[in-house]
């Protein structure tokens, strides 16, 4: 399926995970893709295995000078941008009491600092080449439900699903749409203390109504779909990818 032909997208948190997953599936779905992601050795490997639909642009985007540059250079390169998927971020636990200024700034600059100013960059660029844009912002069911020693996480999911929000209503007259995804909990290395531990996982399942952890693919899809034409009327909407933990259904985590 060619939904994406044509088009240009940048990730960011692109080097493994959901944002390797989202290069992929924009890419198989006739994106050209910039990925962006402060690991440079392995986004370089992520790009490899993409072949010649996907470019690397190694940056730390929780600086705003990083977000700027690698706008500048997907346009530069392609000379258009329609798609942003504003997916980096990090989760790091930490007791409230325990916390302390660089641990809470390092969440906002990578969590929420770089979706905004990838954003804010990415918007302009689209307005200036009169492009009809989708920028996708990865949130989190801890926007929603927050957990014990995450709250810089929790703060900056939270804020970020009132991003979706603030962006879609400003910018749907230049014709750009904003939504966002929350994912459960998906196996990637950020969750697998809890997807690869025999004792907590299975107890962790009885939580899920679906039985099974997300893989990277199941939010990749929901982006490229909220990116493509045939959600071309959805904006400022934000889509749990969870596996119905959400729900409220209880269960025994004992």
């Amino acid at each position: 399926m060619a939904r994406h032909s044509g088009k240009i997208a940048l990730v960011t948190g692109a080097a493994q995970g959901i944002g390797a997953a989202i290069c992929s599936r924009l890419a198989s779905e006739g994106a050209r893709v910039v990925a962006v992601d402060i690991n440079a050795d392995r986004l370089d490997q992520t790009v490899a295995d993409l072949g010649g639909a996907c470019l690397a642009f190694p940056a730390d985007v929780s600086q705003e000078q990083a977000c700027a540059d690698a706008v500048a250079f997907a346009v530069a390169r392609f000379g258009q941008l329609d798609i942003l998927a504003a997916h980096a971020g990090i989760a790091q636990p930490r007791p409230f009491l325990a916390e302390d200024a660089d641990h809470w700034r390092r969440h906002m600059a990578t969590n929420l600092d770089s979706a905004f100013y990838c954003a804010l960059y990415g918007a302009r660029a689209i307005v200036a080449g009169q492009r009809r844009g989708s920028i996708v912002f990865t949130a989190s069911i801890n926007g929603f439900f927050v957990e014990e020693t995450m709250a810089a996480y929790n703060v900056t999911k939270g804020a970020l699903l009132t991003l979706v929000r603030s962006t879609a209503i400003d910018l749907g007259r230049h014709g750009i749409r904003a939504n966002g995804v929350a994912p459960g909990v998906v196996d990637t290395a950020i969750a697998e203390l809890v997807v690869h531990n025999p004792e907590l996982a299975p107890a962790y399942l009885k939580t899920i109504p679906l039985g099974r952890f997300g893989q990277p693919d199941d939010i990749a899809a929901a982006v490229s779909w909220l990116s493509s034409d045939e959600a071309s009327y959805i904006t400022g909407q934000t889509i749990v990818i969870d596996g119905g933990q959400t729900l409220g259904i209880p269960g025994d985590m004992t």
